[in-house]
């Protein structure tokens, strides 16, 4: 009777082991499209803003690093 009660409860661990793998992986399979719009974007998110910053930077160092004559 003890061997037959521990192969049922091992069977039915299994199964239940099993059939909670079975719905976590249909629970993945949403084919959901979200979309997320968060508004205008910052500045420093534009191209330009970049390009402006990065010839002030060069111009700044090569004005502090120009020698002298």
């Amino acid at each position: 009777m003890k061997n037959q009660l521990k192969k049922y409860s091992q069977t039915l661990f299994l199964f239940l082991m099993t059939m909670s793998f079975s719905v976590a992986a249909f629970a993945q399979d949403g084919g959901l499209d979200i979309d997320v719009n968060i508004g205008k974007s910052e500045w420093y998110q534009q191209p330009w803003a970049w390009v402006v910053g990065g010839a002030i930077f060069v111009l700044i160092l090569v004005a502090l690093l120009r020698k002298r004559k």
